[in-house]
């Protein structure tokens, strides 16, 4: 059974850094697309960064460009997004996503992966 779980989310302040894990066990990511995606309350869950299985492709929504990087481990099965430079509204639950298979692109629709996490909340204040 796959299984992707969150980690590294939490209270931060304006202009801070995080960087958010997601552990995948129960399949391997060495070949897999794999994305980030959110949700802040009251709105839908959007894209953020993606990848394709060996980081040839990456891509990331005009939000967070520049800020956020997309990275991955095969050693680990850990897919990771440094957050750099926060900002309010990057405030949002945000989950992993992963097929693992090989995609062509695009990645930024969520009908493209296979499995989820549970999600972690990133909380930044002004």
């Amino acid at each position: 059974q796959v299984q992707l779980v969150e980690s590294g989310g939490g209270l931060a302040q304006t202009g801070d850094s995080l960087r958010l894990s997601c552990a995948v066990s129960g399949g391997t990511v060495s070949r897999s697309a794999m994305g980030w995606f959110r949700q802040a309350p009251g709105k839908e869950r959007e894209f953020v960064a993606a990848r394709n299985w060996n980081g040839g492709v990456t891509d990331y929504a005009d939000s967070v460009k520049g800020r956020f990087t997309i990275s991955k481990d095969n050693a680990k099965n850990t897919l990771y997004l440094q957050m750099n430079s926060l900002r309010p509204e990057d405030t949002a639950i945000y989950y992993c996503a992963a097929d693992l298979r090989i995609l062509a692109p695009p990645y930024r629709a969520t009908e493209r992966y296979r499995y989820w996490g549970q999600g972690t909340q990133v909380t930044v204040s002004s």
